[in-house]
């Protein structure tokens, strides 16, 4: 069975993305000013929060599904990803790309399983 295309680019934009939100919230979080603005950031940063543990795990699933051609690793990065849409609504557009290729990517490998 080949590696998934699908599953290394959904990987990669995971990567990407989760980079992204732990650079963004981590530095907003440790930044200073005053004690309403640190609060305010505190908040905003628990909202997003399951939104970016089940990135980074979607996103480790994804990779381990590519590396070791585990079909049910792509369907859990699939799944992670899907909820981690509903987790946090405003940044959907963001997950959804890697959901899609993860699903899809998934189906691909069972076919060829067969």
């Amino acid at each position: 069975m080949k590696r998934s295309i699908l599953l290394l680019i959904a990987a990669i934009i995971g990567t990407a993305y989760a980079i992204y939100l732990v650079t963004y919230f981590g530095n907003g979080a440790a930044s200073g000013g005053t004690d309403a603005e640190v609060i305010g950031r505190g908040i905003a940063t628990l909202l997003v929060l399951p939104h970016i543990v089940l990135t980074i795990v979607a996103t480790i699933f994804a990779w381990l599904g590519f590396f070791f051609k585990f079909k049910w690793a792509a369907l859990v990065a699939g799944i992670c990803y899907a909820v981690a849409m509903v987790c946090f609504l405003m940044y959907f557009m963001f997950v959804i790309v890697e959901m899609i290729l993860s699903f899809i990517a998934y189906a691909r490998m069972k076919k060829q399983d067969a």
